[in-house]
C-alpha cells in the first residue's frame, strides 16, 4: 500500500515574520522525528515541458512554490498540503537532505514556525525577492489614504 502523504505532523497556516505566512506545528513534534515523506501520488507534478504553456502568472506561481522532483529532473513537485508555506531558513529546524523524507533537528513546540533550508533539495535555489515587501511597498505607494 502506498503512503499518499507529504506532511506527517499536523500543521497549520499562519502569519510568519519570514514571509508573510508559514507552516506551523500544531502538536510537539521531538527531535529525529520524521515529519515528511515524499509520495507523487498526493502531489500535483508538473512538466518543466508544460509550464511553457501557462499564463504568467501561473507560471510565477509554480516557480514560488515547487522544488525539483528527486528523482526525475524534468518534473517539478507542487505540494497540496501546508508544505508549500514552508518558510526557507539559515538556521531551519528540519533536514531535507534526503528530498524523500524530512524530519525535524530539535524539537519543534507546537505552536513554531517549521522551517527548512531550501538549498537542501534544491541544489540551484536562489532566495525569490518577498512578496510581502513588495506589497507593501506597491501599496504604500498607490494608497493615497497612506
Amino acid at each position: 500500500m502506498a503512503f499518499c502523504i507529504m506532511l506527517l505532523v499536523d500543521t497549520f497556516v499562519g502569519p510568519s515574520v519570514i514571509e508573510g505566512v508559514g507552516v506551523f506545528a500544531a502538536e510537539p513534534i521531538k527531535a529525529g522525528q520524521v515529519i515528511y515523506r515524499f509520495d507523487p501520488c498526493f502531489d500535483r507534478l508538473v512538466s518543466r515541458a508544460e509550464l511553457a504553456s501557462y499564463p504568467e502568472s501561473i507560471r510565477r506561481f509554480v516557480d514560488r512554490y515547487t522544488y525539483p522532483h528527486p528523482t526525475d529532473r524534468l518534473m517539478v513537485v507542487l505540494d497540496v498540503d501546508n508544505g508549500r508555506h514552508m518558510n526557507h531558513s539559515r538556521e531551519p529546524n528540519t533536514d531535507f537532505r534526503d528530498s524523500t523524507f524530512g524530519f525535524a533537528i530539535r524539537d519543534i513546540a507546537s505552536g513554531e514556525e517549521i522551517t527548512c533550508n531550501y538549498a537542501d533539495f534544491e541544489p540551484e535555489f536562489e532566495m525569490l525577492p518577498s512578496l510581502v515587501n513588495a506589497f507593501h511597498r506597491h501599496a504604500f505607494v498607490h494608497d493615497s489614504r497612506l
